[in-house]
């Protein structure tokens, strides 16, 4: 009997794993990637600033699936086979230890994403993985089954060649090109339209202008009009706004933002947890006890002092006035300034190189203890290709080495 044939469509962290783990579970298998650039892994390569974020430290299925905007239902029972403290042992068996950093994310000890590349690339060539790259699928066509044979498929790839396999995994990724996404099509799945998922804000207003490089460590960001809202630092760029807080806010209003052209209004609490009443209460309090203290240079909120300066500025306070010369009305401007400041958001920017997508196959169709589709036997998926995405931190490769896993132990089972 031939041992059956395996073909990995796409060569990032997803089919990388899925390789790995279905070549280690059924040694006889010939498992190959194709790979249509000449970069394989190359997400991972550039991720995290090139240190790679490669997981979180939430080790509690319930808790972790709060961070996926989409998906998050389907892999409750998935992280409970696979979940990060998995990738943690699985990475400390082959030679490479996690840290965890104060917010949770997780990096190789050495700060180099060539560490886990290195890692996946040997794990991939000591279990028998065939890497081919620059050679991409064109189209694939099912060649039915019949009881005593498993279901074949019959693969075009790109240099017009042609491969028969018994299990077809897709893990092309998530963009709106993704060759994965058209097969699944074709292969009567439905498909979520594609759409960004986490990306900064486009603002032009004279609060943050010239600011950029200025960073506050905790803020509330809400989107009114999309009752949204998130929390964490906030960094202001030569374009806008970013940060995580901006970032988490994206990832659970893309299809909002997308449909208002991305434009839309953002509100900020600069100085959490106050509220307009307790922030008033506070800088009338400033007043009593500190009346000739400036109040351009008297910052007692802890915020970076060129934005504290700018921010009572805009707020009308001359540079030397001090508190004694403050009245009510100018004291609740400064604290709606602070506490519930609005900006006009007129577009968007991809997150450096965290490209990430919301859309893709629509996961009912998908069954996820094993990652196969529920229309075609045989044919598999694993990260980004999925509806799936999570907020920025690390999830969306934990996403992808759990349903790649999933599906590589399935396809060698």
């Amino acid at each position: 009997m031939n041992a059956p044939r395996v073909i990995v469509i796409g060569g990032g962290a997803a089919g990388f794993f899925a390789a790995i783990t279905c070549a280690e579970a059924d040694p006889a298998a010939s498992v190959t990637i194709y790979e249509l650039t000449a970069h394989p892994l190359a997400k991972v390569r550039i991720s995290g600033g090139g240190r790679c974020n490669v997981t979180h430290a939430c080790f509690e299925p319930r808790e972790l699936v709060t961070r996926y905007p989409r998906g998050g239902r389907e892999l409750l029972g998935a992280f409970h086979r696979w979940q990060p403290r998995d990738t943690v042992a699985w990475f400390a068996e082959h030679g490479v230890e996690l840290k965890t950093e104060s917010d949770g994310r997780m990096f190789p000890v050495t700060d180099d994403s060539a560490t886990i590349v290195n890692c996946l690339r040997e794990a991939a060539e000591k279990a028998g993985v065939e890497l081919r790259t620059g050679i991409g699928v064109r189209k694939i066509e099912g060649r039915g089954a019949n009881a005593s044979a498993p279901p074949l498929f019959q693969v075009t790839l790109t240099d017009d060649t042609t491969v028969n396999a018994e299990c077809v995994l897709l893990a092309t990724g998530g963009n709106r090109s993704s060759v994965g996404l058209a097969i699944a099509e074709a292969f009567g799945h439905a498909i979520e339209p594609p759409v960004p998922s986490l990306f900064t804000f486009h603002i032009d207003d004279r609060r943050i202008d010239r600011l950029s490089g200025v960073s506050m460590e905790n803020v509330i960001a809400t989107a009114p009009g999309a009752k949204l809202a998130s929390e964490g630092p906030l960094l202001i760029t030569h374009w806008g706004l970013s940060g995580p807080a901006v970032l988490k806010l994206s990832a659970w209003g893309a299809r909002e933002f997308a449909a208002c052209n991305y434009e839309f209004t953002l509100r900020i609490n600069f100085t959490p947890p106050h509220t307009r009443e307790t922030m008033l209460r506070e800088l009338s309090s400033m007043r009593t006890e500190h009346p000739r203290k400036q109040i351009a240079t008297w910052n007692p909120f802890g915020l970076p002092s060129r934005f504290w300066e700018r921010m009572v500025e805009v707020a009308g306070f001359q540079p030397s006035q001090t508190w004694s010369g403050t009245t009510n009305a100018a004291l609740q401007v400064l604290a709606d300034s602070l506490v519930a400041a609005e900006f006009k958001v007129t577009g968007k920017s991809m997150n450096k190189e965290e490209f990430v997508t919301c859309g893709g196959v629509r996961l009912r169709e998908v069954d996820f203890k094993t990652m196969e589709s529920k229309l075609c036997p045989g044919l598999h998926f694993a990260g980004e290709v999925l509806d799936i995405d999570g907020v920025t931190g690390g999830f969306n490769f934990q996403a992808a080495w759990t349903t790649g896993r999933l599906a590589g132990l399935a396809m060698g089972g």
